[in-house]
């Protein structure tokens, strides 16, 4: 048997951490002394503290330990962590890009074109999305509905896929975005894929290299080229986002054009 100290050294965990997950009744000392209250553990119970501490070491709560030591699946546990994971990773990928962003000053290294683009058929969708990745996640899915229910329906040759946000203001949740992808003709409707024809428009163009938490100063950038320019907007804003998370490992190497209908 194992005093706590002991077992504290053998487990590398600490006293107070022993003490709270006696508490927790997720490692209970094997037994105590009821005169002095000294806590005993088996060696055996040496296995269960290291088990924990890697649980601890993975982010998992106490009542995610608990529910395992009840007979959770622990794939499953693993399974979501190994999402929430991601999701950080991709969130420090951005904050990173933006630090590297601000130090190198990319500002200058925008440009801005006039471009006429042609009139288009689109399919198209307008959804609320809690998230803007949300929205990347469901352009693929919104793809196939529309093939299902016209196969053998063909893309514009150049491709061209845009979305439009519809809110009157910025928002970080529930966002108001039209998805646009152009193809050769008109096709069968469902609740959520319209079609529509798209006249022609006269646009500048910006394309933006980096997260799209930067893409403030791309619109910045473009805003302020308009208004010395004398042109006047015409329209929603379009984003075509060319290369993504869903090429591209790097946020730094995402690219998107911004394309601004004018008058």
């Amino acid at each position: 048997m194992l005093k706590i100290g002991e077992f504290s050294k053998l487990s590398h965990l600490t006293v107070k951490a022993l003490r709270f997950y006696e508490k927790e009744e997720i490692l209970v000392p094997e037994s105590i002394d009821e005169w002095t209250g000294y806590r005993f553990y088996e060696t055996s119970q040496l296995a269960d503290a290291a088990m924990i501490r890697s649980y601890r070491q993975l982010g998992m709560t106490v009542e995610e330990i608990k529910a395992i030591k009840k007979g959770a699946d622990l794939k499953v546990i693993l399974a979501f962590k190994i999402e929430m994971l991601r999701t950080q990773k991709e969130d420090i990928d951005v904050r990173l890009s933006v630090i590297k962003h601000i130090l190198e000053d990319k500002e200058m290294k925008y440009q801005v074109t006039v471009k006429n683009i042609p009139a288009a058929i689109v399919y198209y969708t307008e959804v609320r999305v809690k998230a803007f990745s949300d929205m990347m996640k469901l352009i693929p899915e919104l793809g196939a509905e529309c093939m299902e229910r016209k196969p053998g329906m063909k893309c514009d040759n150049p491709p061209y896929e845009f979305c439009e946000y519809l809110d009157e203001e910025h928002k970080e949740t529930d966002i108001w975005i039209r998805h646009n992808e152009a193809v050769e003709s008109m096709g069968k409707e469902s609740e959520r894929i319209k079609f529509r024809e798209v006249p022609a428009a006269k646009v500048l163009s910006i394309f933006h290299k980096g997260a799209y938490e930067e893409i403030g100063e791309a619109y910045a950038f473009i805003m302020k080229y308009a208004e010395e320019n004398g042109y006047k907007v015409a329209d929603h804003a379009r984003e075509s986002y060319i290369d993504g998370i869903w090429n591209k490992e790097s946020v730094e190497d995402w690219l998107t054009e911004i394309q601004l209908p004018i008058e």
